[in-house]
């Protein structure tokens, strides 16, 4: 078999097609797509260098129409990625946890266990089912203070 640009573009199209299966995140697929747009340009006898800057600007256009477009449409709705830690938690109360494997006390904030200490006395064990209100994050450490029992 003789391989042409346009077969070994193809190739490059469905290997990262491939890969995409394990990542999820569309850009190796955005890349795939303008691989095979590149092939279609190296089938019509375009050089090297015409199919390298096609493929950037496949590439330029199809990465973020897949990340700002294509992807959200994937994502369950009413999850706001990107917002934990950004402040929109602070005052919010939540009740403590004991995690299962060591028993840390921590809260769970946007489906994700953190590690907690109290702002006011600096300890990191407190009872499960505890109320406490959210301040701020101290690297990956949740500080919170004690809810006022009503």
């Amino acid at each position: 078999m003789d391989w042409n640009p346009a077969l070994v573009w193809l190739a490059i199209a469905l290997l990262l097609g491939l890969a995409e299966l394990s990542s999820g995140g569309l850009v190796l697929l955005s890349l795939g797509v303008a691989a095979a747009l590149t092939s279609a340009l190296a089938a019509l006898g375009l050089g090297l260098p015409w199919q390298l800057l096609a493929m950037g600007v496949f590439s330029g256009l199809l990465i973020p129409l897949a990340v700002k477009v294509i992807r959200p449409w994937f994502s369950p709705s009413g999850v706001a990625y990107g917002t934990t830690g950004t402040g929109v938690e602070k005052g919010r109360t939540y009740t403590t946890l004991k995690r299962d494997f060591d028993g840390a006390s921590g809260v769970k904030i946007n489906g994700d266990f953190y590690r907690l200490r109290v702002e006011e006395t600096g300890e990191t064990e407190l009872p499960e089912d505890t109320l406490v209100i959210f301040e701020r994050f101290d690297g990956t450490t949740a500080i919170v203070s004690h809810a006022q029992s009503s």
